[in-house]
């Protein structure tokens, strides 16, 4: 009897080959780049080819990151498509951000506070504390960078009510960190998200008090301010239903984020687009 040949393992493509591009799986970290980089656009009131160098250019930035943590976490052995796709992305992104710097040197402090972010969040990898709610924070903000980055680029200048509105969606999406982790037995704890969303006497961030300042400051208008109630209302409703809120699929966890981030961008556009353009 002619013995048969198991040829499915010959003809499956190699999704380690060294030409297939890396992406990274961290899908959420997608719609907060974007989010907070249109918010940044919205701010700035203007769409340049600049801006759009700039989107690029924080995507590569954000895609090089993904095959260096992976080949920190296989740091024994060299894996070429790590390396290759590492270097592709990083060669593109900063080529970019070079042309950009050129005719925007305000952007270097930008790029310093994302090259710092990287560094932490390498080391992080190296010592196994990544999914560290300080390390989260950290990139949140980092990645929140966009919002700066896209209005910079667009209008060569940086505002106060900017850089609020980039502690906004810091303050925003980090809420994500605290909530998630309550769909996991060993994180299921209130105490920390409390302590985040709406507690002023302890914790690391206290967000609606530091929302209340950028508003008394009048860094934020109280429309744009009011954004954030999205955070406080997600947070309201998956406490209220902690129970189911550990048995349900990522996929809901996915689009109830997602929903939350869509809904946080149109407040905000919304309070900062001038009449003139939300018309058209």
């Amino acid at each position: 009897m002619t013995q048969t040949v198991n040829t499915t393992s010959n003809t499956k493509p190699n999704t380690q080959a060294w030409y297939r591009p890396t992406f990274s799986p961290e899908h959420g970290v997608y719609v907060v780049l974007l989010v907070s980089f249109l918010i940044g656009a919205a701010a700035a009131q203007n769409w340049t080819v600049e801006t759009t160098l700039a989107l690029v250019c924080a995507f590569c930035g954000f895609q090089a990151e993904h095959p260096l943590v992976l080949q920190i976490k296989q740091r024994h052995s060299l894996k070429p498509r790590f390396l290759i796709w590492g270097g592709v992305y990083a060669v593109i992104s900063g080529a970019l951000a070079l042309l950009l710097y050129l005719n925007h040197p305000l952007l270097l402090w930008i790029y310093a506070g994302a090259i710092a972010a990287l560094v932490v969040d390498a080391f992080s990898v190296l010592h196994r504390e990544q999914k560290s709610v300080f390390n989260e924070l950290i990139t949140f903000a980092a990645v929140c960078l966009s919002t700066q980055f896209a209005y910079a680029a667009t209008t060569n200048t940086i505002s106060l009510s900017v850089m609020g509105l980039w502690a906004l969606n810091t303050l925003f999406f980090s809420s994500s960190i605290f909530t998630v982790k309550l769909r996991k037995p060993k994180t299921s704890s209130l105490i920390p998200a409390v302590v985040y969303h709406a507690m002023p006497a302890a914790g690391f961030a206290y967000a609606t008090i530091i929302i209340f300042a950028l508003y008394w400051l009048n860094v934020l208008s109280p429309v744009t301010v009011l954004a954030f109630g999205v955070a406080l209302l997600k947070f309201g409703i998956i406490a209220l239903n902690q129970e189911g809120y550990h048995n349900v699929k990522i996929q809901f966890v996915a689009m109830l984020e997602t929903g939350t981030a869509l809904a946080f961008l149109t407040i905000v556009a919304l309070s900062i687009l001038p009449a003139r353009l939300i018309m058209l």
